[in-house]
């Protein structure tokens, strides 16, 4: 199974965005590791945003 080409964008996206790391360097995470950072990421957004 692959993994779909929109989704990825979104994640790197998504990283990419919050932590201003590279495409590469996002890339070179496994995939487990990514959806890790990006579940992390929305809950750090989600308290900030319940704190503010």
């Amino acid at each position: 199974m692959t993994y779909a080409t929109d989704r990825l964008h979104e994640e790197i996206a998504y990283v990419a965005y919050h932590f201003h790391w590279s495409m590469d360097e996002i890339l070179d995470l496994e995939h487990h590791d990514r959806r890790r950072f990006t579940n992390e990421i929305a809950s750090m957004v989600t308290r900030a945003g319940s704190e503010g």
